[in-house]
This record gives structure tokens, C-alpha cells and sequence, in this order.
């Protein structure tokens, strides 16, 4: 891939739904935090130029630190995030200069290269585009009252994840409309599309979970588990 990338890891929520006191992103997954998982993944792809990490203002001097001891050399500023989502990613974007933008959560340690290699290759292709994949249940819109107002076809519905991919002047004047407009959106695609931009979808895989809740983590370690075991099997049979 000629292209090179920066990414911006957003990582400045505190994750009340995983019911810990220390947020979700820097709890232990096996032997480092989740946040270092993810951030190795990205740092060891030679597409990646810069990281921009955004954390909360108390978390700042402690991922310095793992900046350091972990050898993340790809990481090239550790920001201060800003109330919502969407303002931390305008910050972290601010900070990067290459032409073209991954915005990925800092709770999604296992997204494989191949899958954000997919979601790349799309972006050059039409300008933006996102990780996702196709929605197993059969989704019901349920009214107020909680009664079912209607059931879509399921074979329209994707369940959207990171990276998002996108030329970054494009993701750019996208958030400062936004900003402008006073609008939030619920991702950064959301963002891009109210502009009339299209946004593609690369398809990619379930085990790119994000830890949200505390049934999350065990079944983030047993994948974890299983990859490492498959990696360390391919080993021993090129020996």
C-alpha cells in the first residue's frame, strides 16, 4: 500500500457500563492494557506513519509512560480528548499531517491487519469507508411504548466498527461543519455522510469486538488466547 496513514486512537471515555472503577481501556488484557494491545497492532503496520492517541486529561502522564516502556514509536502526541467523542477525534485529527485518516477505538484491540488493510484499500478506492459486518439477528424497531413499529430486512443492515478510513481533507471540513453546526453524530462516517460523501463498506470480522461490558473481557482473552496459539503453531511448522 503506497499510501501513509495516520491514525487517530480514541480512548477518552470512561466506559461506566463495564461497572470497574478504572476505565475499561486500561484494564488488563492478558499481559498489558487493552489500550497497549491496540496500539501495538496499529504501530506494527508499515502503512502507519503517525498515532494521535486521545485520553482523558487524567490519563495523559501514565500513556506517556506506556509510550515509552512499550516502545510505541509511532505514537507522536498523547492529547487531552474533549466531551464527546466526536471532539476528541477533531483533536486528534488536528494533530496528524498525512493525507489520509483512521479514526479506530482504543477498546478494539482485535482488529487484525488484514481487516484494516481491507478498510484502507477501500478508502483509496472511493475516499472513505468503514469496517463492518453483516447483521446476524433480525433487528425490530420498537416504538416508546415497546411495541414493534416494523422489522427491516436484515440483508441491508450492517453492525459498523473501526477503522474508519477517509481522506483527510474530506474527514477534516467534515467535523469543522459540524462543529460549526453544533451537530453530533454517533460515528465518524455519520459525520461524513450528512455532507453527501459516500462512505464505503469493507467487510470485516466479528472478533473485532469492542470491550464495553464485563462479559466482553474473558471472551477478549480467549481470542486473544486462540490467535497467539495459532501464531505460535504456524511458528514451530516454518521451523
Amino acid at each position: 500500500m503506497e499510501a501513509k496513514w495516520g491514525v487517530v486512537i480514541v480512548a477518552a471515555g470512561r466506559g461506566t457500563r463495564m461497572g470497574t472503577q478504572e476505565s475499561k481501556q486500561y484494564l488488563r488484557l492478558a499481559d498489558k492494557p487493552i489500550l497497549v494491545h491496540t496500539l501495538e497492532l496499529f504501530g506494527s503496520l508499515g502503512f502507519v506513519n503517525e498515532i494521535a492517541l486521545v485520553v482523558g486529561e487524567d490519563d495523559i502522564e501514565r500513556c506517556r509512560r506506556w509510550v515509552d516502556d512499550y516502545r510505541l514509536d509511532k505514537v507522536t502526541s498523547v492529547l487531552r480528548g474533549g466531551s464527546e467523542r466526536q471532539h476528541s477525534v477533531a483533536v486528534g485529527l488536528q494533530a496528524l499531517r498525512s493525507d489520509w485518516i483512521m479514526v479506530h477505538d482504543g477498546v478494539r484491540p482485535l482488529v487484525t491487519e488484514t481487516a484494516v488493510a481491507s478498510c484502507c484499500r477501500v478508502a483509496l478506492e472511493k475516499g472513505a469507508a468503514v469496517l463492518a459486518v453483516p447483521v446476524k439477528d433480525t433487528i425490530k424497531q420498537v416504538d416508546a411504548a415497546g411495541t414493534i413499529v416494523s422489522t427491516p430486512d436484515r440483508r441491508s443492515l450492517w453492525a459498523i466498527q473501526t477503522p474508519q478510513a477517509f481522506r483527510r481533507v474530506i474527514l477534516l471540513e467534515a467535523h469543522e461543519r459540524a462543529a460549526a453546526e453544533g451537530f453530533l453524530g454517533t460515528d465518524d462516517a455519520m459525520v461524513v455522510e450528512r455532507m453527501g460523501v459516500p462512505v464505503a463498506v469493507a467487510e470485516g470480522d466479528y472478533t473485532n469486538i469492542k470491550i464495553t461490558t464485563p462479559e466482553d473481557l474473558p471472551y477478549a482473552e480467549f481470542l486473544l488466547a486462540q490467535r497467539q496459539g495459532s501464531r505460535a503453531s504456524n511458528g514451530r511448522g516454518e521451523q
